[in-house]
C-alpha cells in the first residue's frame, strides 16, 4: 500500500527507514516493545484520530509520531514520504 511505497521512495534516497506492519492488535505481538524501543522515531499513520498511537504510547511507554487524518481518503506514497522525510530531517 501507500506506506509501503513511501518506505521504498526514502530508501530509494539512500536513507535507513524500516516498516512494521501490526495484523494483531490484542493481544500485542510479543516482541512489539522490543522493536519499537530499537529505533530512534516512530511514525505511525492512522486514518482515525490516532488510536494506535495512543495505545503504543500507553503500553510500551514510546515516543510515538502520529500522523492521522479523517478525511475519508487513503493515504499517498508521496505524502507519506514527505512526513517521513520531516521526521528523519529534524533530528
Amino acid at each position: 500500500g501507500a506506506i509501503s511505497a513511501g518506505v521504498r521512495r526514502i530508501r530509494a534516497a539512500g536513507l535507513n527507514v524500516a516498516q512494521a506492519h501490526l495484523r494483531h492488535l490484542n493481544p500485542f505481538p510479543a516482541n512489539l516493545e522490543q522493536v519499537l524501543k530499537s529505533y530512534d522515531k516512530v511514525v505511525v499513520p492512522e486514518i482515525n484520530l490516532g488510536q494506535l498511537a495512543l495505545l503504543l504510547r500507553g503500553r510500551f511507554l514510546v515516543d510515538v509520531i502520529s500522523y492521522n487524518q479523517v478525511r475519508g481518503l487513503p493515504f499517498k506514497a508521496e505524502e507519506l514520504e514527505s512526513v517521513i522525510r520531516d521526521v528523519i530531517d529534524s533530528e
